[in-house]
């Protein structure tokens, strides 16, 4: 793919100052608005002294921003006063239906006509805070048997809608059989592991014995404390800090069997799934509502953002070995969120699924620059100073995907599935 940069054709140039001039007019018209981020530090930047911005492929960012305008610009009126920055995001969602499709030369002059940079670190830091997540898979039966033991549940019927749901069991009593005879079971899987991190990712793929594919998504939880095991290890001085992974709390529980259920358990919190009408090929659904975009999507703290906000990321992340040495220059989109991601610039990436996605997915836990696209008629303040916080490794997944947000149109080309665990 070519690289935007001084020796750009003169037919390229036209095009992208035109299209420039029109979205900076129309941006302009809207009244400036001031907005506050909570237990933020605020720093102003112009795309040209960003590193990377002018090499990315803006096509592919601005493909998975349109999934998110199809959700903003069904907002009403009364939300747009009420939030001024969803009102310059839902006007920046017009005039990019209104652009239709964009190569990549035109998508980065949308972005830089539509937004303005703004560095988001969190009070008393210099950089935000990644990790990384994906959609696990595992083997599985529609009957209970000697080989799939571990039941994967639903929610009764008439509790949809509910985020939270049977408060009054924790794990401990619902693998002890609390739910048992209530006809919630989906599915049953091998091991409890994989039960346990699928509830951790919040979406997986469960291969049935019968060869067709299962799509479960994250509908509600218990409601009761999360507990981050990856924190337990390394206060114990089980795994050092810098080589937590998921990767590393799934081997020490496959080798201490008895320790490992007793861990698990210590996390009180649990998940509950639904069925989705997605085809293996489809990417799972963010808490926006939206098809997810591997390595385009992002979760973020729902309290502080809003869904579809374009935001940079510039990092070194550990994404060809175990060392944080690849760098990660890329425009994303804020569509998800996870109770574990908290903060002004914290954010976990969505890898998808496939062949190793769930090694690298699990070793991110890196920081690095945050920066937020913000609408050109908002502009953006810190506030407050907050004590920085270790973050919990795993998370759970959001509490606010419901299933009727889910398309059944095929979302994206076929992508290669992980194997699963032993």
């Amino acid at each position: 793919m070519a690289v935007i940069g001084t020796h750009v054709a003169s037919s390229a140039l036209v095009i992208l100052t035109t299209l420039a001039v029109t979205l900076t007019s129309s941006a302009s018209v809207a009244r400036e608005v001031s907005i506050k981020l909570p237990n933020a530090q605020i720093e102003r930047l112009e795309f040209a002294a960003m590193p990377g911005w002018a090499d990315d492929d803006h096509a592919a960012a601005f493909d998975a921003y349109l999934k998110s305008c199809n959700a903003i610009l069904q907002g009403s009126k009364i939300m747009r006063i009420g939030r001024p920055l969803f009102g310059g995001l839902f006007n920046a969602c017009e005039r990019a239906k209104a652009a239709g499709p964009l190569d990549r030369d035109q998508a980065r002059a949308f972005f830089e006509a539509n937004f303005k940079p703004v560095r988001i670190a969190p009070s008393g830091q210099t950089e935000g805070f990644f990790t990384g997540y994906y959609e696990t898979e595992v083997t599985g039966s529609r009957v209970p048997t000697a080989e799939y033991s571990v039941p994967l549940y639903k929610i009764p019927a008439k509790f949809l809608g509910r985020s939270k749901v049977f408060g009054n069991y924790d794990r401990s009593a619902i693998e002890d059989g609390a739910l048992a005879g209530k006809q919630l079971e989906i599915c049953w899987v091998k091991n409890p592991i994989d039960a346990f991190f699928a509830q951790i990712q919040g979406s997986t793929r469960v291969k049935l014995d019968d060869g067709k594919m299962l799509r479960l998504n994250y509908i509600a939880s218990n409601g009761l404390p999360y507990y981050p095991v990856g924190r337990y290890l390394i206060d114990k001085g089980i795994v050092a800090k810098e080589d937590m992974s998921l990767d590393r709390i799934r081997d020490w529980m496959e080798a201490n069997p008895a320790e490992g259920k007793e861990l698990r358990r210590k996390n009180r919190s649990f998940v509950f799934f639904t069925e989705t009408p997605l085809a293996p090929h489809d990417e799972c659904i963010g808490a926006q509502g939206v098809p997810l975009t591997a390595g385009r999507s992002l979760a973020v703290d729902k309290k502080i953002h809003i869904y579809g906000t374009p935001i940079w990321i510039d990092a070194e992340l550990p994404l060809l070995s175990e060392k944080p040495d690849t760098k990660f220059r890329r425009l994303m989109v804020a569509q998800d969120t996870g109770s574990a991601i908290v903060g002004p610039a914290r954010a976990d990436i969505y890898f998808g699924a496939g062949e190793g996605i769930e090694h690298v997915a699990g070793r991110i836990k890196q920081h690095g620059q945050f920066v937020m696209l913000v609408p050109r008629n908002v502009a953006v303040t810190g506030s407050g100073v907050v004590p920085a916080t270790d973050i919990p490794l795993p998370r759970p997944r959001p509490n606010d995907i419901m299933a009727d947000a889910m398309p059944t149109a095929s979302i994206g080309a076929a992508t290669a599935l992980p194997k699963p665990r032993p």
